[in-house]
C-alpha cells in the first residue's frame, strides 16, 4: 500500500506516530563486581578484623580494669553506663589512624591498583567510559567508608551491650534518654563520620589518578590525614583549623548532647561534601585525558 492510498486521517497518524526507542537501564553490575572485589579480598576481610579487634578490647579492657580517654569526648568514663559507649570510644580511637587507612588503601588501589597489575587498560577497552569509571569507583570507597565504619560501631555496641547491658543513655549534657533514642543517636553518629571518611577517600581517589603504585597512594593519604590532625592541634594555624579535612570529625560526639547540637555537624558534613566534589572533579579531570598504557 502506497501512502496515495492511505485516507487522510490514516496518514496524518502514521506522520505524527511516535518513533519508540529502548529506553536506557541504568546497570549496577560494575559497582557491584567493584564491591565483590573489594570485600572479597582477603587482605581487606583481614583488615575489618584488625577493625573489629579495638572494640573488643576496649570492652574487655574495661570490664577488667580502667580505661583512659582518647581525643575527642570522653566516652570511655560512660562505658560501664551503658554498653553502647564502647562504639562510640572505639569510633573516638579509630578515626586517627586505623579506619583512615582503611579507607586509604581501599582508595589508593582504586585507579594505581588497576593501572598496576594491568587492567585498567582493559576496563577501558570493555568499553566502559572513563567518567563512569571514576563515579563508580567513588561510590564503592564511600560505600566502603560507611560499612567500615558501622562494622567498628556495631561490633562495639554488640560487646558492649553483652559485658555492660543497655537501658537509659547519660548524654554529655547530663540528661537520660531511653535505649531506642540512644541506639539513633550511635547509628546518626556512624553515619556521619563514615561520609566524613568518604570525602578522605575522595583524595585518596585522586592521588590514586597520580600513580600506578597503590602502596605509595595510600601512604599519601594517611600521611596527610596525619599532617591534617597535626595542623589541627597548632593553635598558631587556627585560622586553618576549619579548613582541615579532619577538623570535623570530633564533631559526631554532638550528637550525644540533648538537644543534638547540629551546628557543627552541619559544617562538618559541608567540609565533607567539599573535599568530595573537589577532588572528586580532581580525579575526573586527571584521569579524562591520562594515558593509560597498563
Amino acid at each position: 500500500m502506497s501512502a496515495a492510498d492511505l485516507t487522510p486521517d490514516l496518514a496524518a497518524k502514521v506522520a505524527v506516530a511516535p518513533v519508540t526507542r529502548p529506553r536506557r537501564h541504568v546497570s549496577t553490575r560494575f559497582l557491584r563486581s567493584e564491591l565483590r572485589l573489594i570485600f572479597g579480598r582477603r587482605r581487606n576481610q583481614a583488615g575489618l578484623g584488625i577493625l573489629a579487634a579495638v572494640p573488643l578490647i576496649i570492652a574487655i579492657a574495661v570490664k577488667v580494669s580502667t580505661s583512659g580517654s582518647g581525643r575527642g569526648p570522653d566516652f570511655f568514663a560512660s562505658i560501664t553506663s551503658n554498653g553502647l559507649f564502647v562504639a562510640l570510644a572505639a569510633l573516638t580511637l579509630e578515626m586517627g589512624l586505623f579506619l583512615p587507612l582503611a579507607v586509604g588503601t581501599i582508595a589508593g588501589d582504586s585507579i594505581a591498583g588497576e593501572a598496576n597489575i594491568g587492567t585498567l587498560r582493559y576496563l577501558l577497552t570493555v568499553p566502559v567510559h572513563r567518567s563512569r569509571l571514576i563515579a563508580v569507583k567513588f561510590a564503592a570507597i564511600t560505600i566502603f567508608s560507611l560499612v567500615a565504619t558501622a562494622w567498628v560501631s556495631l561490633v562495639g555496641a554488640v560487646a558492649g551491650l553483652a559485658l555492660f547491658g543497655g537501658g537509659d543513655m547519660t548524654t554529655l549534657s547530663g540528661t537520660q534518654i531511653a535505649m531506642g533514642s540512644a541506639v539513633l543517636r550511635v547509628v546518626i553518629a556512624t553515619f556521619y563520620l563514615g561520609l566524613c571518611f568518604a570525602s578522605l577517600g575522595a583524595i585518596g581517589l585522586f592521588i590514586s589518578t597520580l600513580t600506578e603504585q597503590p602502596i605509595g597512594a595510600t601512604i599519601a593519604v594517611v600521611v596527610l590525614n596525619v599532617m591534617s590532625f597535626i595542623l589541627d592541634s597548632i593553635p598558631q594555624v587556627s585560622w586553618l583549623h576549619e579548613w582541615l579535612p579532619t577538623h570535623w570529625w570530633v564533631s559526631f560526639g554532638d550528637v550525644l548532647r540533648d538537644p543534638i547540637a547540629w551546628g557543627d555537624l552541619a559544617r562538618g558534613l559541608l567540609t565533607a561534601a567539599g573535599y568530595a566534589l573537589v577532588f572528586w572533579l580532581a580525579a575526573w579531570a586527571r584521569f579524562s585525558d591520562k594515558d593509560v598504557t597498563g
